[in-house]
């Protein structure tokens, strides 16, 4: 449980970084093991099964990038 949690800091860290948006250390929790779960499902859809090591990173960061930009555009 803490090593999701610590994870998914770093993929939310990562990913407002790249997005340019702004974020506080919770935001990027829920904000990475969110990511996590759409890259992973995304990607699994498309064939491309990332589970750990440096891909479930990328995987993560994207799936949370993917969901910043959902959010921005609903609001």
């Amino acid at each position: 449980m803490i090593g999701a949690i610590l994870v998914g800091l770093i993929v939310g860290a990562i990913a407002t970084k790249i997005m340019g948006a702004q974020s506080n250390w919770v935001l990027n929790i829920i904000l990475g093991m969110a990511g996590s779960f759409v890259g992973r499902f995304i990607f699994g859809i498309i064939g491309f099964h990332a589970v750990s090591g440096l891909a479930g990173l990328i995987v993560s960061v994207i799936g949370a990038c993917i969901c910043i930009a959902i959010a921005r555009k609903i609001n």
